[in-house]
């Protein structure tokens, strides 16, 4: 009997954040704001992350080279996730036929919000996602039409982002739209929005993920935050309230404070005088 040909195996489509999210563990997301190289993906993996999220929302980042980012963190194993600009299908559909694996989507404030962007996200008959000829993620071969979909729909992961209180109010319709994987809080835009600008740590930013939390267990979605500062106490009492997705920074903030401690502690070499004649 010959043996299968590659093109007849199915391959096995992974998505390491989620495999992570549902062994019960931490998923750690690096966030890319500056970096156009594919480089930055074999640094997120050297570093430990599970995925990177390439922000477009935030950046002038080409979608082609975020495109290209995604493809080489699938192949090495971490999960490509791009952060959308807006809700329209077309941002949507276009960046996940690039090589993306998921979606992060911004200031979703209702539970239409994230059923349009499921519907963008996701195939029929759980959306309406346009289909192309062949996608990167399955290396272009060409599979039955329903395998292809269905490999993708399982793989691909819906991040909807909570930022504003009437979003954190509503996280129980949210969380209740099939297809969404991840309630993720902004706590930025949140604390703004608050009133209490980079106030992290404040009893109302742990009451409102204490209730995103509560909305993703009744529900099987995971929570998520972001933007906490890098405060390894307030961290940790997130994860103690439940939240198991968080995005530990971007690439710039990270060469900016290896570049200053790095220079502080040049600075603080004693110069040798010039010996005396």
């Amino acid at each position: 009997m010959s043996a299968d040909r590659p093109q007849d195996v199915v391959p096995a489509l992974a998505n390491p954040l989620m495999n992570r999210l549902r062994a019960g563990e931490l998923g750690l997301s690096m966030i890319v704001k500056q970096v156009h190289s594919v480089d930055i993906a074999i640094a997120a993996h050297t570093a430990g992350y599970d995925a990177i999220n390439v922000d477009l929302e935030h950046s002038v980042i080409p979608e082609s080279a975020a495109a290209q980012i995604c493809l080489l963190a699938q192949q090495i194993g971490v999960t490509p996730l791009v952060r959308v600009p807006t809700h329209d299908a077309h941002y949507i559909n276009r960046i996940l036929d690039a090589g993306a694996l998921g979606i992060v989507a911004p200031h979703v404030e209702s539970a239409d919000d994230a059923r349009r962007v499921v519907k963008a996200a996701r195939f029929a008959p759980h959306g309406e996602r346009s289909v192309s000829s062949g996608w990167p993620q399955l290396g272009y071969r060409k599979y039955p039409a329903a395998t292809a979909r269905q490999l993708l729909d399982d793989a691909t992961t819906v991040v909807v982002m909570l930022e504003s209180p009437r979003a954190i109010e509503r996280a129980d319709e949210i969380a209740e739209v099939p297809g969404v994987d991840i309630l993720h809080v902004g706590t930025s835009d949140l604390c703004d929005a608050m009133g209490i600008p980079g106030q992290f740590g404040h009893a109302r930013v742990a009451e409102c993920l204490a209730h995103v939390v509560q909305a993703c267990r009744r529900n099987g979605r995971f929570a998520g935050c972001g933007g906490l500062g890098n405060n390894p106490e307030v961290m940790q009492s997130m994860l103690s309230l439940g939240v198991r997705f968080l995005t530990g920074g971007n690439e710039w903030a990270f060469m900016m404070t290896e570049a200053t401690r790095r220079a502080q502690m040049l600075r603080a070499l004693q110069v040798p005088t010039a010996a005396s004649g």
